[in-house]
């Protein structure tokens, strides 16, 4: 007996801090029972697992976290008879490793069987695993009750093999349930009993899937519903009463089915797909097989309160979404690894789909926003590979970032650029095929690929997903030559050693791209024959290098398809300023221009001077994609200019607004009847900036039309597309003397039903440059402490702090992250260490400018540290030390101030 107790050890050390579970056994079906209690917040259930067991063992290991397990036993068949029942001789719950283990006295048989447990849990307000949500109905707080298992938190619901290869189908059935709520899961209903007061669903069964995609939604919902080219029915549900306002998502998800199912020449797999909005949810929304559960400002949409900005986000959000529906959910990576073959290629299609919608919103421009976050994640050394090694289950989230997702779209756009759309379309229907229902590795895509387009894609991408970061193409002319040198770009202006194979892209003068594949450092084309090529003419010996320079504008990353950055030297410099001037060049280019020199400026190969001058040529923009990246750029330099230069930040912001201020009037306050889209997204950030910015007069303008709403909701005075930009002039004009502009903006959030409008609001509060009442407004996000009349009117949703962090002014990083620091357990109480908490790092540490900051963040995490955010708290806290670097390169240009004054002066 002392052996097994000591065998038994020794086995249950193996299976300690394992990133995966053991291949002994695999789950075939669940049929699955929740009884949630919404009203006491706590639930039981029952879970019958179809079982192989492939290799004979004592040992059942499977996921479970914060579960009380009661009874349970395993079967060698469907008949439950004694002699075939085994009850494990010991239950072992590991919290830390989030496994559960079953230990049997006897090894289990090769062949199938049942393992049946019951259990118990916590509906809690985390919104995490099985959870409480919360509604208003008739002015009572009522529960609801919603699932959130991705990435790894269905079993904090049910036990279960909780990895996403170890798929299986599922029936659900949802019990005690009372009779007036609405209850969804991933499959239609095939049968309903109610007693009059509580109800039991039960659903049909599901095709096979993995864990992360099971979802059950239990609340008062209204819907409407609409039905596809072959009859699929989809539905939108939405609070009681707001119905209507499911309309536009409804419209999109109908088409984005019908244009995946030709895209990618796969149906849809499922009888149905429901959208739900819920009131409570971290993420902007979950794409559950059948049940795609959404934050209501992601699903709901209605032209008195959803800005541009709105309507193009929900359309966005729908189509990636829906994307999953084949890619991720009928085809699923096989481990966490892979999670960006889910989130890019949902990422980069939605926006494909959104542009045969929406042709006259020319989103495949504004997909350039998504590239430079990519862009600016992967310039970090502390960045990761896309195919990034996931060791511990809560490392998984923070694989959900823009490496996944954003540089993972960028170099699926270059592979699609590279390889034509024709052939690449017709790729991934064949993957689509060939891996339905099952689990895939990047390399299995590669390879259907290389099948289809007769390349090596394998040999080619890999140097883009398994090898963290990108090049920076350094361009320049060598006596007669164009010479192309790719070396690892990196903010912290350190050198690295990675090499790419990168599918140039270039212009000789306006309208003549040429390409070629870079897969050596270094590489010089001959530019008498470039410019033979390009006049059509059989020789260029008649002419000189300095006739060829004299008019030859060279453009490399045409279209800014390509995830890289580029260098140029003075005399190409000089040549694309003048273009840009002269606005000869498309839209997307003079935003790789813009983008790419402000990234080396950061990066301190080009000094701040050079990026001011560039700015100025953009001084009559009007492009919607260059304005708004022009703004950001504004923004970032204007947090580390006043660690450098805070006597000349009048002047500075100066500049900005002058910057701005010709397309704000070409724009005017006021939409003209019939404008573009993006002329609307334009307006709206365009006043914010000169909001921001202090610009007098709009600032006046805007806080006087928001008086006149104030006296009368009905004014026409402050359409929804300036509110942002007159909430945040108020504020901007707000303090502990002069109240008014928090006042009222608490007095609007505490009015509106409308959640476009109170995040509006939430985005906007902290831009105030008043300490005390930065200070109030965090305390207003983080408390509870309201009477039960006002609870609801004042609350701000757990979900809903990423939008005041988010606003936070540049006066207030100081005051925001001492805050941070005294509220640092009431913070981890009330939101833990996830994804919202994710949220409150990147944007109140970040912004700071000095090692010193730096240094003082680092030793008050030294010993508060998770798995679940220390790769952002690293990336935070190297982002502090670039922009503390910029901050003692921008010190040594002595005219610095001399050049911001003069650029002030429209000089």
């Amino acid at each position: 007996m002392a052996y097994i107790v000591n065998d038994h050890e020794e086995q249950m050390k193996q299976l300690k801090g394992q990133p995966r579970l053991p291949t002994w056994v695999v789950p075939k079906h669940y049929d699955l029972t929740l009884n949630p209690n919404i009203l006491a917040s706590n639930f039981t259930g029952s879970v019958r697992i179809h079982l192989s067991v492939l290799d004979p063992t004592r040992y059942l290991v499977l996921n479970s976290l914060d579960l009380i397990i009661h009874e349970v036993s395993f079967t060698t068949n469907e008949l439950v008879c004694t002699e075939y029942k085994h009850v494990p001789c010991d239950v072992v719950v590991d919290g830390e490793d989030e496994i559960l283990v079953l230990l049997f006295e006897e090894a289990l048989s090769l062949g199938e069987g049942i393992l049946s447990i019951n259990f118990s849990g916590i509906l809690d307000e985390h919104m995490k695993g099985f959870y409480r949500g919360t509604y208003v109905d008739g002015g009572v707080k009522k529960n609801m009750a919603v699932t959130q298992f991705e990435a790894v938190d269905a079993r904090k619901c049910f036990p279960c093999w909780d990895e996403p290869a170890l798929k299986a189908t599922f029936k659900i059935t949802v019990g005690g349930v009372p009779s007036e709520l609405t209850v969804l899961s991933n499959m239609p209903v095939c049968q309903e009993n109610s007693d009059g007061i509580l109800k039991s669903v039960q659903f049909e069964e599901s095709p096979i899937m993995s864990t992360y995609l099971v979802a059950v939604v239990i609340g008062l919902f209204d819907y409407i519903e609409d039905k596809t080219s072959d009859g699929i029915v989809v539905r939108a549900y939405c609070p009681v009463g707001k119905s209507e306002k499911g309309k536009l998502a409804l419209n999109i998800a109908v088409k984005a089915l019908d244009i995946y199912k030709n895209y990618f020449s796969v149906p849809y797999s499922l009888p149905k797909l429901d959208m739900v909005a819920v009131p409570d949810f971290s993420a902007g929304a979950m794409e559950n097989y059948g049940l795609i559960v959404y934050r209501e400002t992601e699903l709901l949409h209605d032209d008195l309160h959803s800005a541009a900005a709105n309507t193009q986000r929900l359309a966005i959000v729908v189509t990636h979404e829906v994307a999953h529906q084949w890619f991720g959910n009928l085809v699923t990576m096989e481990w966490w690894t892979h999670l960006w073959l889910n989130e890019g290629f949902a990422t980069w299609i939605s926006y494909l789909a959104t542009d045969i919608i929406y042709p006259e919103w020319r989103i495949w421009t504004q997909f350039l926003d998504t590239t430079t976050g990519g862009l600016q994640m992967d310039a970090l050394e502390t960045s990761h590979p896309i195919e990034v090694e996931v060791r511990t289950a809560r490392a998984v989230d923070e694989t959900f970032d823009a490496i996944s997702y954003k540089k993972g779209s960028s170099v699926i756009r270059m592979l699609e650029d590279y390889l034509g759309a024709d052939i690449f379309q017709k790729s991934l229907g064949s993957y689509i095929k060939r891996y339905a229902s099952k689990n895939a590795k990047t390399e299995d895509l590669w390879s259907v690929l290389s099948e289809e387009s007769g390349i090596d894609v394998n040999k080619f991408m890999n140097t883009w997903t398994k090898q963290k970061g990108f090049p920076c193409i350094s361009i320049k002319i060598n006596d007669s030559s164009l010479e192309f040198e790719q070396a690892q770009f990196l903010s912290s202006g350190r050198h690295g050693d990675g090499l790419w194979v990168i599918p140039i892209t270039f212009s000789l003068g306006l309208n003549h791209k040429r390409s070629f594949l870079l897969d050596t450092k270094l590489r010089s084309l001959t530019l008498s024959q470039l410019q033979a090529s390009v006049d059509g003419s059989s020789s260029s010996t008649e002419m000189n290098e300095e006739e060829i320079l004299k008019n030859l504008v060279i453009k490399v990353n045409v279209g800014q398809t390509g995830f890289y950055r580029v260098k140029y030297d003075d005399k190409i410099a000089t040549q694309l300023k003048k273009a840009i001037k002269e606005n000869s060049l498309t839209a997307a280019d003079k935003f790789g221009i813009l983008d790419d020199t402000y990234a080396l400026c950061e990066a301190c190969e080009l000094p701040l001077s050079n990026l001011l001058s560039l700015l100025n040529v953009y001084r009559k923009e009007l492009e919607y994609i260059i304005v708004s990246r022009l703004i950001d750029i504004c923004y970032a330099i204007a947090t580390v200019s006043s660690e450098v230069i805070l006597d000349s930040m009048a002047d500075l912001k100066q500049f900005f607004i002058e910057l701005i201020l010709f397309c704000a009037q070409k724009l005017g306050l006021e939409p003209v009847a019939g404008e573009s889209h993006l002329d609307t997204l334009l307006r709206e950030e365009v006043l914010v900036a000169l909001a921001t910015f202090d610009h007098s007069e709009t600032q006046k303008e805007l806080m006087k039309r928001l008086r006149s709403y104030l006296d009368d909701r009905d004014t026409s005075l402050l359409s929804v597309k300036i509110k942002k930009a007159a909430y945040i002039s108020v504020m901007r004009n707000t303090s502990t003397i002069d109240r008014y502009g928090f006042e009222s903006l608490l007095k609007l959030y505490r009015e509106t039903g409308a959640v476009q409008e109170k995040t509006r609001i939430l985005g906007s509060i902290a831009s105030c440059s008043d300490p005390a009442i930065i200070v109030e407004v965090l305390d207003f996000m983080l408390s509870n402490e309201l009477s039960e009349s006002t609870y609801f009117m004042l609350q701000v949703r757990e979900q809903d702090a990423i939008y005041v962090t988010a606003g936070i002014s540049l006066e207030g990083r100081e005051t925001a992250w001492t805050w941070f620091k005294e509220k640092w357990d009431s913070i981890v109480t009330k939101w833990g260490t996830g994804m919202v908490f994710n949220h409150f790092i990147r944007d109140i540490i970040r912004p700071f400018c000095s090692h010193t900051k730096a240094d003082e963040v680092e030793a008050f995490f030294a010993d508060r540290i998770n798995p679940s955010f220390a790769m952002n708290l690293k990336q935070s806290i190297e982002q502090i030390r670039i922009k503390a670097r910029l901050v003692e390169k921008m010190k040594q240009e002595e005219s610095l101030k001399e050049l911001v004054k003069e650029l002030a002066c429209g000089e």
